[in-house]
């Protein structure tokens, strides 16, 4: 390892010198030389929702999770801890920069659970290093990025899976089969709903927090002073990076592209011609996030099944944008996020607590006889590790994870232009609108577009 002495002597006297580092274990201990000889996991990224996703491959007898890699103190420490509990004591090796990390020889897949703007950037650098990878949803800032990491992995021949774990939930699967096996009759409309950004948030410069390499962790974002929650829950704050636009799309795609992700499985078709998509947003005009609170986006097939994807409020005024009681009034019962598909014989709806139907007896019938069978997964880290080891395509693989998170874009460009736009999902951009195609393309310096 060229640099890894260097950089971790470095952090040593920097950014990590407010807290204790851990031990460090030769990779020899824990790695591809094990008795065990599993599949080597490093996990790159291990805040709140990282060390959620580690927790899965701990506990997972295919694989042993042998480093951790995060630019903020508490955060590896944390991490650090939770393996060491697992394994009886044993303690990963720890690293600041990526790039050391993915350089190790003996690791074979990372989990990367980065800030949305580091997604991308992290994962072409997992290919080119010849690792499998789990990929925390949304993928990119832009479409051009979620196109360049798919070249990426096909070309270097990677397992990728995406965090859209609600496809190795029982009843994820079970609504999909149900529409693509024509039982609710011909599909119609899909109905689709989440959560919306937050407003609010401090823009007050203040010091970032001392375990926090916040130069480290900009990267390609603007150079933008840190505010109050940027990075952390933190002294009653709760992080804003989440809501925005410098470092994610907002929730349209952070926690949409989950039911979306569910209405392009139950109908991939979809994406068989060319879709017409227009909408309409709310922007916060104060605070530290600017990303949609509420938006209205319509899709049309060209098969002639529409979509309507809604948010729902996380602390913003109720608007008609958020109100979604015309479809609780329809399906009995919803909660804040959701995917509906209404045919002409009947209606599912599903969610992370739910599915139900219209005819009820829908729920009783056995698959056994449906011509469409899809995959089957109950752990989405299990199901990622098995197609690792048989060199398969994961539940959730590039190809589709890419497609699902291009129906994020396509609605954050159109609520934010406000206009019809017409997308051709073979040459994967719109037709005749180059201001709606800028949009596609990466940002330079890391600068959204205005």
């Amino acid at each position: 390892m060229k640099t890894t002495r260097r950089r971790f002597l470095k952090i040593q006297a920097g950014a990590l010198g407010a807290l204790a580092l851990p031990e460090i274990v030769p990779a020899s201990v824990l790695g591809q030389n094990a008795p065990s000889n599993r599949i080597a996991v490093g996990c790159i990224g291990v805040g709140p929702q990282g060390r959620g996703d580690m927790r899965n491959f701990l506990h997972q007898n295919l694989c042993r999770v042998v480093a951790l890699c995060d630019i903020s103190g508490r955060h590896l420490k944390a991490a650090v801890d939770t393996v060491s509990q697992v394994y009886g004591g044993a303690k990963p090796m720890v690293y600041h920069h990526y790039e050391d990390l993915l350089a190790r020889p003996d690791i074979d897949a990372v989990l990367i659970a980065t800030p949305d703007h580091w997604h991308v950037p992290v994962a072409l650098e997992a290919a080119r290093q010849g690792k499998d990878m789990y990929l925390e949803k949304p993928m990119g800032l832009s479409v051009e990025d979620d196109q360049e990491l798919r070249a990426a992995c096909r070309r270097h021949g990677r397992i990728f899976q995406f965090g859209t774990q609600q496809r190795s939930a029982r009843q994820f699967r079970q609504a999909c089969e149900l529409v693509r096996n024509g039982r609710i009759g011909q599909l119609k409309n899909i109905n689709v709903w989440c959560v919306g950004s937050r407003p609010g948030g401090s823009t007050d410069p203040i010091d970032p927090p001392k375990d926090l390499d916040y130069p480290t962790w900009l990267g390609p974002a603007p150079k933008t002073p840190y505010t109050l929650g940027k990075a952390y829950d933190e002294n009653g704050a709760w992080k804003t990076w989440w809501y925005n636009y410098d470092y994610a799309l907002g929730f349209i795609a952070g926690w949409g592209v989950h039911p979306l992700d569910i209405a392009l499985w139950g109908h991939p078709a979809m994406m068989n011609g060319p879709m017409t998509v227009s909408g309409k947003a709310v922007f916060p005009e104060q605070g530290a996030c600017n990303t949609a609170i509420a938006w209205d986006v319509k899709f049309e097939f060209a098969d002639g099944v529409t979509l309507h994807y809604r948010a729902t409020r996380n602390g913003a005024p109720a608007m008609p944008m958020n109100d979604v009681s015309e479809w609780r009034r329809k399906y009995g019962r919803i909660v804040d996020h959701g995917t509906a598909f209404e045919g002409t014989d009947g209606w599912v709806v599903v969610d992370r607590t739910q599915i139900r139907t219209h005819p009820e007896e829908l729920l009783e019938e056995k698959p056994d006889n449906y011509k469409v069978r899809l995959p089957q997964s109950y752990n989405h880290a299990r199901n990622f590790l098995e197609a690792v080891r048989d060199r398969r395509p994961a539940i959730c693989p590039i190809d589709e994870a890419v497609q699902a998170d291009i129906l994020c874009h396509l609605s954050d460009i159109a609520s934010r232009l406000g206009r019809r736009l017409t997308w051709d999902p073979q040459k994967e951009r719109f037709t005749g609108d180059e201001e709606a195609n800028r949009r596609l393309r990466k940002r330079p310096g890391g600068q959204a577009p205005a």
